[in-house]
């Protein structure tokens, strides 16, 4: 179906991050969109402010009512159940539906397509590198997994533009779906085994993922990351990035100065000092590094990358300061994986040293749970109170041994506690907090704002 022919498109999953970065593009394009998410979120109801058609019952039949396969485009998330009766209905019927993967794939291949891939920092740095380009005479198209805080949106639009960033999810894939110009890899830990079945299948995955970057655009690589037994199908412009002494881009010195973050970055013989980034911890100066790599190697100028570096507000949901006062500090953070728990809570103590931190955790997935079972009690032990909500079950039914008590019982931590999303807000308020911080993927955001109020209060 060439997309210019649709007048409709239906969205199954609407409210995901990424499927409403798509929803908000085709209704900039003129479509009539509409869609279906399990529960209203604040971000559904941004988008029927914006004038999308959202509701949160299976529409089974019904919904026949106001599509046709002549001229709707379906499109659905494989978080979506397969008994799903209104996808069913939708595809025994003659409409084109496609995964959300490759809309997008669809959508990038009409422009300059820079991706960003990895376990973990995709996001920050897919925001970082559009803002970035966004800050340019050239503009830039943009599809994010998270909310950008300097344009409160996941979808950046510009009509004019040649460029777009997408965020290149390994999830189920998807990022196989995409032709690449230039990319990034942040990461390529052990994750999605439910889907991947072993590590050695998720590396080969980013390897194929690697293979489709256009032979004349550049690859940024993690400069930690062990890519000795890829196989490359042609040459790229390939080069590393990171604090490690082998890097080509090579970050040095990272400090906090009266809350700035500044680095400075050797490549090529040449040193660019204290470069500004608002973000704190190692891990997003790394990220900041590989967009400041990318950009340079394509001839953006030092100074406009200066600039946009100084005026990126971050993610929400990324090491997001929701109070930020001398007596107490709240924070909410998207970390899901024990390589990024570890992360945040270890950039956390190194702001934070003397005071106390509190985290509440939900963890996310059975079975990253169970696969992961020592690792996320290892991470969880870097904070010095825990309060841990049940599993958060996404796509999964309960496995069997599989719960919170479970890893509650590996956490050796003197300090913890197991609560619940009805009783946080109480259970946190029986003792003082100093540094205070929400983590987890599932619905813990809904937590967020209660437990901000209670403390604004």
């Amino acid at each position: 179906m060439n997309f210019d022919q649709i007048n409709k498109v239906h969205f199954i999953g609407i409210g995901g991050i990424g499927m409403s970065a798509l929803a908000r593009y085709f209704k900039s394009q003129g479509k009539v969109v509409s869609g279906y998410d399990k529960t209203e979120t604040v971000l559904t109801q941004n988008l029927v402010a914006e004038g999308i058609h959202v509701y949160y019952v299976d529409q089974g039949e019904s919904v026949l009512t106001n599509l046709s396969p002549e001229d709707t485009l379906v499109v659905y998330t494989p978080a979506i159940p397969a008994g799903f009766q209104e996808l069913n209905v939708l595809m025994q019927n003659g409409f084109y539906v496609i995964k959300r993967a490759k809309a997008l794939g669809i959508i990038s291949s009409a422009f300059e397509t820079f991706a960003v891939a990895g376990t973990h920092g995709k996001t920050t740095t897919s925001a970082i590198l559009a803002h970035v380009l966004y800050s340019t005479r050239e503009k830039c198209n943009a599809f994010i997994g998270g909310i950008t805080s300097n344009y409160n949106s996941n979808c950046l639009i510009d009509a004019d533009a040649k460029r777009v960033v997408v965020e290149a999810d390994e999830i189920d894939r998807s990022f196989l779906q995409l032709m690449p110009n230039h990319a990034i890899i942040t990461t390529m830990d052990s994750d999605h085994l439910d889907i991947y079945g072993d590590s050695e299948h998720l590396l080969q995955s980013f390897n194929d993922f690697i293979n489709l970057v256009d032979t004349s655009g550049w690859v940024f690589l993690n400069a930690k990351l062990d890519v000795s037994s890829f196989k490359f199908n042609h040459i790229h412009r390939q080069t590393t990035y990171g604090f490690a002494p082998n890097a080509a881009w090579r970050g040095e010195n990272l400090r906090n100065i009266n809350g700035r973050f500044y680095f400075d970055i050797h490549a090529n013989g040449h040193v660019f000092e204290a470069v500004e980034f608002g973000l704190p911890g190692k891990h997003n100066a790394e990220n900041a590094l590989a967009v400041f790599g990318l950009c340079k190697s394509l001839g953006i100028p030092e100074t406009e990358i200066r600039i946009a570096f100084k005026t990126f507000k971050g993610v929400k949901r990324r090491f997001d300061f929701h109070i930020r006062r001398d007596d107490l500090v709240i924070i909410d953070d998207y970390a899901h994986h024990p390589t990024e728990i570890t992360a945040f809570l270890s950039s956390l103590r190194e702001i934070y040293p003397t005071k106390k931190i509190t985290t509440v955790f939900q963890p996310h997935l059975f079975s990253r749970t169970r696969d992961f079972m020592q690792e996320f009690a290892r991470s969880l032990e870097l904070t010095d109170e825990l309060f841990l909500l049940d599993i958060y079950p996404a796509r999964e039914l309960p496995m069997e041994g599989i719960t919170s008590k479970v890893l509650f019982d590996q956490i050796h931590l003197k300090d913890k506690h197991l609560s619940s999303k009805e009783t946080i807000v109480a259970d946190l308020q029986k003792s003082p907090k100093e540094v205070l911080v929400i983590v987890g993927a599932g619905d813990i955001d809904t937590c967020v704002l209660p437990i901000v109020k209670a403390y604004s209060e």
